[in-house]
């Protein structure tokens, strides 16, 4: 007799309810991508013995494992693996270079590192600049010197590891990047509490429209499509959510939006999530037209700006399906907007469709002035602070950088916004210098490219800003102040930035001055940067 769910008294965690959902009907779909199809049992049997490999590497419940995965159904087992033999999640987004990749590794404390073949060089690299040595595994056979986890999942048992203690309330089980400097990268550190509020969401009914980005996912009915990248909030999230209530998910390996388009259709998808460039690219093909998937109910659009235009053409086309959702790798929940409120409220009030939405259920949200402790009044822009299970513990062994981001439980979000009379919120700019950019609306950290542009010769000074961009919805655009008699040549710079932090953070364009304009505390002062230089 399989166990499904611990026979203790100890508090049940997310995967023990997936697991309880994987026992029953187990002839059900539970994971797809293309032509393969794990039924409930299949996926079940699969997870236990991912685990059961985890646990004869030396892994132990508290250990930190790094996950350096492409988008693919043993991608979503390996994650869930990591958590059921209670280890740490670390996840390594394909963004950073090589230097911030190598530095994520180290402070995360990853004992162990799970890549894709496709990443395996950098994943290699990464781990061998560690003091921590940690172990290299990798998800299929690769060139690099790093045992095959699943070669070695297939000869172990098919029964759940035992012996695993339920998770501390406030201990970190799951680790996002969030950026920071090449060699002090920012790691918002989550504990169960994110995953018991997805729990108690799926579970509670009737479901408030601001409950969670899916409020009408429902066992049975609902097939959910994972498109944006599984390594980042929104990926994990929907994964997440979908196989809490048993779902079928059916994961996209890399989106194109013909792609797309044909598994939405074919696997008659009825709730998805996409990043704003994802959804125009789709709404721009030819294919997408009124009627074209008549089974979508839920599109949620989140992760970065988006054009009111753009959301009501996305009405026109699917129908009032959509829904949008804010949150960030530090709370990954704050604000959402329902399809049904979207539809019926953006009618009688236009300017809703700049809102990112209202608080979700047991979020607070206040707007505050420069001292971060005083709620300023309606329709006032101050910095977004947020307090609720889904805000992070804290910055991962930092307690520095902590205690500034995070006050009483009130996160301090590094957004600007406002909210109206009937608590919607209203993002107008970012405190934190990110600019989100690429087809997948990944973030480039400014901080990270300029620490690097200063390495460079002949750079005295450098700033990045994101500039509008049609297609991406914001552009690299980078500021040097140079130094006096020396012939700084912007096609190298981009070279050199595409080589050591990646195509994503390569500039579009390059602005070669004698300085950069200063704020009064001598700080590099970008709002004249954007007056003078960004059209």
């Amino acid at each position: 007799m399989i166990v499904n769910a611990q026979q203790t008294s100890e508090p049940r965690t997310y995967v023990d309810r997936i697991l309880e959902q994987w026992h029953e009907d187990e002839g059900v779909e539970a994971l797809v991508q293309g032509a393969q199809r794990l039924t409930r049992g299949e996926a079940r049997q699969r997870l236990f013995g991912l685990g059961q490999a985890l646990r004869r590497q030396g892994l132990e419940p508290g250990d930190g494992v790094g996950l350096f995965l492409a988008n693919r159904v043993d991608s979503v087992l390996v994650q869930l693996a990591v958590h059921l033999i209670g280890c740490r999640v670390v996840f390594l987004p394909p963004e950073p270079g090589p230097g911030e990749l190598a530095a994520l590794v180290e402070q995360s404390r990853a004992r162990a590192v799970i890549t894709d073949p496709l990443f395996a060089d950098r994943a290699a690299d990464a781990a061998g600049r560690s003091v921590h040595a940690p172990v290299l595994l990798s998800l299929g056979p690769c060139e690099e010197q790093c045992a095959d986890l699943l070669a070695l999942e297939a000869e172990c048992p098919t029964v759940r590891p035992d012996g695993i203690p339920a998770p501390a309330a406030d201990e970190p089980v799951t680790v996002l990047y969030t950026g920071g400097t090449l060699g002090r990268p920012k790691l918002a550190a989550h504990s169960h509490r994110l995953y018991d509020t997805l729990m108690g969401v799926a579970e509670d009914t009737p479901q408030d429209s601001r409950t969670n980005f899916f409020p009408t996912m429902a066992p049975g009915t609902d097939r959910v499509l994972v498109s944006t990248l599984l390594t980042h909030g929104s990926g994990h999230l929907t994964s997440i959510q979908a196989l809490v209530i048993g779902a079928p998910l059916v994961v996209l390996p890399e989106f194109e939006p013909g792609a797309a388009l044909k598994v939405l259709r074919e696997e008659r998808i009825t709730a998805t999530m996409f990043v704003p460039p994802m959804l125009y690219a789709l709404l721009d093909h030819p294919e997408c037209v009124p009627g074209a998937l008549p089974e979508l109910r839920r599109v949620v659009v989140g992760g970065a700006a988006s054009s009111p235009s753009r959301l009501q053409q996305t009405v026109d086309v699917l129908g009032p399906v959509l829904s949008q959702g804010y949150g960030q790798s530090e709370a990954l929940g704050i604000a959402a907007f329902g399809a049904d409120d979207l539809a019926s409220e953006g009618a009688r009030r236009p300017e809703l469709w700049r809102s990112c939405g209202r608080a979700i259920t047991d979020t607070q949200i206040e707007i505050r002035g420069d001292d971060s402790t005083v709620a300023l009044p309606v329709r006032q822009v101050g910095e977004v602070c947020v307090r609720g299970e889904t805000v992070m513990l804290g910055y991962y062994e930092d307690p520095e950088r902590t205690a500034e981001a995070m006050h009483d439980g009130w996160l301090r979000t590094g957004d600007m916004g406002y909210l109206d009379d009937e608590g919607y919120l209203y993002l107008v700019d970012r405190a934190k210098d990110i600019i989100v950019t690429g087809s997948t609306s990944d973030n480039v950290y400014s901080r990270v490219l300029e620490d690097f542009l200063l390495t460079l010769p002949g750079v005295r000074n450098a700033a990045a800003l994101g500039v509008p961009d049609e297609e991406f919805g914001e552009a690299v655009q980078i500021f040097l102040a140079t130094a006096e008699g020396t012939d700084v040549d912007p096609d190298a710079v981009g070279a050199a930035v595409t080589a050591e932090l990646g195509d994503l953070y390569t500039p579009r364009k390059t602005i070669l001055l004698d300085q950069l304009p200063t704020t009064k505390v001598g700080k590099v002062d970008k709002k004249a940067l954007r007056a003078a230089w960004v059209s």
